[in-house]
């Protein structure tokens, strides 16, 4: 829609998650780091959280594509599943026919298939995508698939991906032996003010054919403290300005159409109220890492010292103390709670993006037409057309035109109506 008005070669701040516009912000390289640290290292499990938004699909993109050719990756996305069907959809998705088979037989054929993998010197990853759906008796099915491996290394490798709330099940006592697997784990904080600022410009910078349209400090500042640095709240708000903008022809972006567009946004639900306290806020920070990785493969701030000796790091008990256990019992008894309130969240986020992208696609259907009826050459034979000059409103009197009725406007031609 507004591409060609800011010379834009697609729309920066789209919600699907690309590699190519991937911010190397500090918390995303730390994460990609511990993620690679933990492949080469054939860590059993690596778990890496995240707000809803916070660039945790974009991050698995970007580590996927930069995989080898000697790697055979299974991908889980839809992880409402019992563990028999866990089990199913791994082995369909690695091209293995479940069909008619008893839960020994599968793991017989899945065995197989991962032997044969290791003897064509081939690693297989399993990646699970919104981790916190799998129930208990899931999460143990996978650490029992874990458990195949040769004298010398696993046979399987396991990234868990999913919103805060999985730490909270993860610290279930029904899975400490799974959590004692854990090698690596991290949570993508939110990003700060600064790395708001360049991030929003970055993606202005990768999708620009020309001179990049860049958005001033004061506005990113604001976006910031509106969306908490969460990476798809500020795609939100970006794109929605670049619209608001687009539709009152205006070449940049100002902190006073980043006021417009959040008030917009507010008003049609698309953001919450500005006193939504959001449930992970108090979910962890930061890596946690029970072996630590080479100077080469993480920051050197987050390496744990070695022995006076010069041995390495024995790794850390996942047993948790007797006072952190009391303290976390409240929160599992709150987590499905949390998680049926996040899925809410979730669901309500992707109906409005559907809506909002309805919208454009009618909008730009009309705007076409309006071309193609401008374009068409004029019929002597018809009379001229009549100009409508629309009456202003009274002044203190109806709504503010939405957004929509002031793209639709725009492209009618029709003046402006007068301020409320």
């Amino acid at each position: 829609m507004y591409e060609r008005f800011y010379e834009l070669r697609e729309r920066p701040f789209a919600l699907s998650p690309d590699p190519d516009y991937l911010y190397p912000s500090r918390v995303h390289r730390e994460a990609l780091d511990y993620l690679r640290y933990g492949l080469e290292s054939h860590a059993g499990f690596v778990v890496i959280t995240g707000e809803i938004g916070s660039g945790k699909t974009t991050l698995l993109q970007t580590l996927l594509r930069g995989l080898d050719n000697q790697t055979t990756v299974g991908r889980i996305v839809n992880t409402m599943l019992e563990p028999r069907e866990l089990l199913e959809t791994i082995m369909i998705d690695f091209g293995l026919d479940p069909a008619g088979k008893s839960k020994p037989l599968l793991l017989r054929d899945l065995a197989q298939f991962l032997v044969d993998q290791r003897l064509a010197g081939r690693m297989v990853l399993i990646v699970i995508d919104e981790a916190q759906n799998l129930s208990l008796a899931a999460l143990e099915e996978l650490r029992m698939l874990s458990n195949m491996e040769t004298e010398k290394s696993k046979l399987l490798q396991i990234i868990l991906v999913g919103q805060p709330n999985l730490r909270d099940k993860l610290a279930s006592p029904e899975l400490e032996q799974l959590r004692q697997r854990i090698t690596v784990s991290y949570h993508l904080q939110p990003l700060d003010a600064d790395e708001t600022a360049n991030y929003i410009n970055h993606r202005l910078r990768r999708a620009a054919l020309g001179t990049p349209l860049e958005f001033p400090r004061d506005a990113t500042d604001a976006i910031h403290a509106r969306s908490r640095g969460v990476p798809r709240i500020v795609n939100v708000i970006c794109d929605a300005a670049l619209v608001f903008g687009y539709a009152e022809e205006r070449r940049g972006v100002d902190l006073a159409l980043v006021h417009e567009v959040l008030a917009e946004l507010e008003a049609t639900g698309v953001l919450p109220p500005v006193g939504f306290t959001n449930m992970t806020e108090s979910a962890p920070r930061g890596p946690s890492v029970l072996t630590p990785p080479p100077a080469s493969a993480a920051p050197a701030a987050h390496q744990a010292p070695a022995f006076a000796g010069g041995g390495p790091v024995p790794a850390r008990s996942a047993t948790p103390a007797p006072v952190a256990v009391a303290a976390a019992a409240p929160l599992r008894q709150d987590a499905s709670v949390r998680n049926a309130q996040l899925d809410q969240r979730e669901q309500a986020l992707r109906q409005r993006e559907r809506e909002l992208a309805e919208q454009r696609r009618i909008l730009a259907e009309e705007y076409r037409l309006l071309r193609a009826r401008a374009a068409a050459p004029a019929d002597p034979s018809r009379p001229a057309a009549v100009r409508v000059q629309v009456q202003p409103r009274p002044m203190g009197t109806g709504r503010p035109e939405s957004l929509w009725q002031r793209i639709k406007r725009l492209m009618l031609g029709v003046s402006s109506p007068a301020m409320e």
